[in-house]
Formats: C-alpha cells, structure tokens, sequence
C-alpha cells in the first residue's frame, strides 16, 4: 500500500481563528491537502480539497465565504494537477472519503463521478439542516446528487485494518479522521481539521471556528492517545508540518 500526500489549495485566514492572543489584523496562509491511499482493493481519496475556479472567482463559488477564506493559490496547485502527477486521473480514484463537508475539503467531489462517497452520518445531517450554508456547508461543493455511503462509528474499509475511518467529532459534528498503517513507515493519522495545527492539539485550545469545545477537547484527547500507540498524526492545515512532508509524486510505503 502506498501514500501520497497531494497538494489541494492554500488559504489565507485570520490567525485569530487558530492562535489564542493572536492580533486581529495578522493573518496565517494554511496548506489545503489530500491525501491519496493506492491499497491492492481500490485507490481512495481523503478529502478532495478546493474547486478550481476559486483561484479565479472565489466569491462566485463561495459567497461570503470567501472573505473569511481567501484563495492564495495558482490552478497548478489544486487537486486534480496534483492528481495526475501520480499517474492517476479522476476514473481512477475508486473511494472518496470527506473528512467533513466544508468547501476546502470537499470541493473537487464532482470529479470523481465513478467513486464511492464516505462521510460520517452526523455530516450529512448537518450539511442537509436548515441554515447549513450560513455555517459553512456549501451544497455547490458537497452535494452533487451522488449517493453518500454513512459512517456511524469506526469504519475498516478494506477489513484488513490497513485503512479504518476514525470519527473526531468537534470541528463539525461529523468529523472523520483515518488511521492508515503503511508496511515500511507506520501509521499515519489523517486528523483533517480535528488538528488543524499542531499548536492546537500541544495546547489543548481549540481553535474558534469549533462547532463544540466539550467534544473537540475530547477528540484531542483521543488523538493523544493514537500518537502514543505510534501513529503519526497529520494536521489539516500545519503549514511548518506541510513542508516537511514529502508530496506529489513521492509516495510513502
């Protein structure tokens, strides 16, 4: 089984949001990443990241959105470029898994026309409530008509615990994170936004765009505990850890 981490986006975000203390008027550029798993039964996708044409027309596609997050990247670095650096086009990507349904994770779903969608129950259900749009739940990213597999608890995708879907509820109430175990290099924690920076997690503070401190806070705690068993844990948006991660084409076994 291999791993590739697959540049998706960048965003520009008040730091505020992240950092406790941080000045208002300072802001942070954040990684957007996907995370392309090629297990011997399928070729899966953790999160597809952010739609091409907000490169160029992020309020067309995001509305009021786009103001809190502002695109700072170049089509070159969306998802699908970084896709075909791995020999594999959209047809081949045979599972999607959206960590949640917010439009830096989930914007390029359309794509994958042939793959099977995972995302936890309570996404769904979230994302479908009245008022979803004004909390971040963008039915042009999320929603295509495509079918969307549940997850309710702990999920093995495979049944060979190489890839099991892990809930960390807190950001949402549907986060997904997925604990991948690599032959050579170990377990990887794919954390998507239940860490979007390291500094949260060693800090136990979460960040302010949670959805419930109680559950984040526990979600840390169970984090914690996966790192200690030997997982390497994988920010969603860590920029100091993005750049020390090997990408694109370079595959972790």
């Amino acid at each position: 089984m291999k791993l590739n981490f697959l540049p998706a986006g960048r965003l520009r975000m008040k730091k505020s949001i992240y950092v406790p203390g941080a000045d208002r008027s300072e802001t942070i550029d954040l990684p957007v990443s996907c995370t392309l798993i090629r297990h011997k039964q399928g070729n899966v996708l953790f999160d597809t990241g952010c739609h091409p044409s907000v490169v160029d027309d992020a309020e067309g596609r995001w509305g009021p959105l786009a103001k809190v997050m502002r695109p700072m990247m170049n089509a070159s670095e969306t998802l699908l470029p970084s896709l075909a650096c791995t020999g594999l086009k959209p047809g081949d990507i045979d599972i999607v898994v959206n960590s949640h349904f917010h439009p830096d994770h989930c914007g390029c779903n359309q794509f994958f026309k042939k793959a099977t969608i995972f995302a936890h129950a309570k996404e769904i259900e979230a994302a479908r409530a009245p008022g979803a749009e004004a909390v971040g739940y963008l039915k042009a990213d999320w929603d295509y008509g495509q079918a969307i597999e549940p997850v309710s608890g702990e999920k093995d995708l495979f049944g060979d615990s190489s890839l099991v879907l892990v809930p960390l509820p807190g950001h949402t109430p549907g986060m997904l994170g997925a604990l991948v175990g690599l032959d050579r290099e170990g377990q990887f924690l794919l954390a998507s936004d239940a860490v979007s920076l390291r500094q949260n997690l060693d800090a136990d503070a979460a960040p302010r765009n949670t959805w419930n401190v109680e559950q984040q806070l526990r979600t840390f705690e169970e984090i914690r505990r996966i790192e200690k068993s030997g997982a390497t844990v994988i920010c969603g948006h860590d920029d100091q850890q993005w750049q020390g991660l090997r990408k694109g084409s370079e595959s972790y076994e």
